[in-house]
């Protein structure tokens, strides 16, 4: 028998506004949610602690739930735990949020069922990107793809069509190797094997899954009658994340699939938080490097982290999202790192530069990419560091870009760089007055800056000046 592959995506339709789930026991931060909500356009339901959230969630279809953790009568992560051992409701992703943002908050919610977690007291800044987040991964849940590996037509059948009951698309085979030959085209997110099957069983199917790396990661859940401990030991040893005995209730294998890749969800976010840990502390150290630098000579002082902000400013004003303006700032405050390859005796030599001296100044934006090159989580900024000395006209350097081939963040980077460089004293020269500094700016549209980011610098300007002011008057 053919292998059979639904590409079906069970999703509803919905042209409708998004339906969210508020609960907490205090009226005041429930308001304090719900406006921040606001910029969402999204219908909300309010609920003043886990029980009647429940019964809210088993009459409506919420498409996220928003709960607090220490609510009187049923607690948040009671909550979550209850919606996700019901069929009606275990689909509903859940943000919990807590006053107390502790690790045990953290690992006790994702424990639960939870797709993502949320300290109050950064609620301001980020719930609407959580609930964007969290939508948009219930999304991609509902097209995740389930390998179904049974020599049983109606155990292949039964499996099938609880699993897209549930939102999953399947892919089934009658062995091992039916099931390699599948792999060959499709990689999917979970593997459900029997053991006893003809042609290739599950300990081999299994031991060349786990042999080959780009099949490794996926989780694997083992499903037979032979309930032997021996045998399910085996199993786990080669690797696979957990087993159920025929013959199995479906609802319990949907939540243990459900588990299995909330699991590998916990375990990825938990790889990410160190991740980003690690990238924190060496973009720290670095960033500590150009301060360091720019210390040493009072000209260029402060001047990474005036281009940053400017950069982010413009990212902001063209509707980036919060990690694009993350790098940006970044990618300001990093974009002279070359310059600690340059020897002391021209980077703050006062008089005019020989032509050789100004070849070996042109390597820095060289120089600074290698550094951060091998850095993978600072992959977005290298090309913002090494080209942002480019030109409109192509007489730029290093590689002499033109027009759109240079990266956007890097024609943004030069247009900062340039108006902190002109209002700023050099050795060489006094600094501008800022509105000679932007008739000079609005010269070079075309020829040395992008156009299209003149303009948007010059509405950032303009937005500051304006908040200035405004602030001023205030005060």
């Amino acid at each position: 028998m053919e292998p059979f592959i639904n590409k079906a995506v069970i999703m509803e339709n919905k042209s409708t506004k998004a339906d969210i789930l508020v609960v907490d026991d205090s009226p005041a931060i429930r308001k304090s949610l719900i406006n921040l909500l606001e910029p969402l356009d999204v219908n909300i339901v309010e609920a003043e602690n886990g029980k009647i959230g429940l019964n809210l969630a088993g009459n409506h279809n919420f498409d996220v739930i928003i709960s607090d953790i220490d609510m009187p009568v049923m607690d948040g992560i009671e909550f979550c735990r209850e919606l996700k051992n019901r069929p009606e409701t275990r689909g509903i992703p859940v943000i919990v949020v807590s006053a107390f943002d502790s690790e045990e908050d953290v690992n006790k919610g994702f424990q639960a069922g939870a797709a993502d977690y949320l300290s109050k007291d950064h609620a301001k800044e980020q719930l609407c990107d959580k609930v964007k987040e969290v939508m948009k991964k219930a999304g991609f849940q509902r097209r995740q793809v389930i390998m179904v590996v049974d020599d049983s037509e109606t155990i292949r059948h039964v499996v099938q069509n609880g699993l897209e009951k549930n939102g999953y698309q399947t892919i089934t085979a009658e062995n091992g190797q039916q099931a390699m030959d599948l792999l060959k085209n499709i990689k999917p997110d979970l593997i459900l094997s029997d053991i006893d099957m003809p042609v290739m069983n599950g300990f081999r199917f299994r031991e060349i899954v786990r042999s080959k790396h780009e099949f490794s990661d996926i989780p694997f859940i083992v499903m037979s009658a032979n309930s032997d401990r021996g045998s399910m030991k085996r199993m786990l040893k080669y690797g696979a994340s957990a087993y159920i005995c025929k013959p199995f209730n479906i609802d319990q294998l949907v939540i243990m699939v459900e588990k299995t890749l909330s699991d590998q969800f916990l375990m990825l976010f938990h790889e990410k938080e160190r991740l980003m840990s690690e990238r924190n502390l060496m973009v720290a150290s670095i960033t500590s490097l150009v301060t360091a630098l720019e210390a040493r000579d009072a000209y260029t002082k402060g001047h990474s982290e005036a281009v940053g902000k400017i950069v982010s400013g413009m990212l902001a004003l063209s509707g980036a999202d919060r990690i694009e303006i993350e790098n940006g700032l970044l990618g300001g405050r990093l974009h002279d790192i070359g310059k600690i390859g340059i020897t002391d005796s021209i980077l703050f030599k006062e008089g005019r530069l020989t032509k050789e001296e100004f070849h070996k100044i042109k390597m820095h934006p060289v120089i600074g990419a290698g550094i951060l090159e091998p850095i993978p989580s600072l992959h977005n900024i290298v090309d913002m560091v090494k080209h942002h000395h480019e030109r409109m006209d192509g007489a730029g350097y290093p590689d002499g870009l033109k027009g759109s081939k240079i990266p956007l963040w890097a024609r943004m980077t030069a247009v900062a760089d340039t108006f902190h460089a002109l209002t700023s004293d050099r050795p060489y020269r006094k600094a501008c007055c800022r509105e000679n500094a932007l008739h000079m700016i609005e010269k070079e549209k075309g020829r040395q800056l992008c156009p299209d980011c003149v303009s948007l610098f010059l509405q950032y300007i303009e937005k500051n000046s304006s908040e200035s002011d405004t602030g001023r008057k205030e005060k």
